[in-house]
């Protein structure tokens, strides 16, 4: 029973590592920089059109690097329920496929895009595959990842489904791992607050 525990500690010391732990941003150490959300562009899946975030003032965003075959894909269709009741009250979701993380979205824009409709029904917007660490980051990544940048704090995406929460003024004002789901009680919280 002893090593059971023990087990269940480091495992869970483990996960912890892996997915990251959800952070709240104090608005008082909130610093004033050049950059700002509403300069990024981004290509959507299909590689042609291109997302411009500044389209998005007024509402708010979640990004969300996403992968077609990782334990936490399921939440695709947690995604999508959370984007279907909150699409019409001013919140925007993201989905980043991203194949950095143990080569969980190994397939093409097609592949990717036909997985996520015919198991999950997903309609919100999905991005082209990027990197979001690393020597190849992707500008929305350096930016939400990075103080200098969006002002409130340095994070590190530790795995798939990690999450990013945009006030509607453009500023970064949480990140949660990827063991928050978007039905989960702290997650809503955020927005029913607005």
């Amino acid at each position: 029973m002893k090593s059971l525990f023990i087990s269940m500690g480091i495992l869970s010391i483990l996960t912890s590592c892996f997915v990251g732990k959800s952070k709240k941003v104090d608005p008082s150490t909130v610093q004033k920089t050049n950059s700002s959300i509403y300069d990024i562009q981004i290509l959507s899946l299909n590689g042609k059109d291109t997302i411009q975030f500044s389209k998005f003032k007024g509402k708010y965003i979640v990004v969300v690097n996403t992968a077609s075959e990782c334990g936490y894909t399921p939440q695709y269709k947690d995604l999508q329920e959370f984007h279907t009741k909150f699409k019409d009250s001013g919140v925007v979701v993201i989905g980043c496929p991203c194949n950095q993380f143990g080569e969980q979205e190994p397939g093409t824009p097609d592949q990717i895009g036909a997985f996520c409709q015919k198991n999950y029904g997903v309609t919100f917007t999905l991005t082209e595959k990027i990197d979001v660490k690393g020597d190849k980051q992707h500008p929305l990544y350096q930016w939400l990842t990075k103080k200098s940048n969006n002002g409130a704090g340095d994070f590190e995406v530790k795995w798939n489904f990690n999450k990013f929460v945009i006030s509607p003024e453009g500023q970064l004002l949480y990140y949660f791992g990827s063991s928050t789901k978007p039905g989960d009680a702290d997650f809503l919280n955020v927005f029913k607050k607005s």
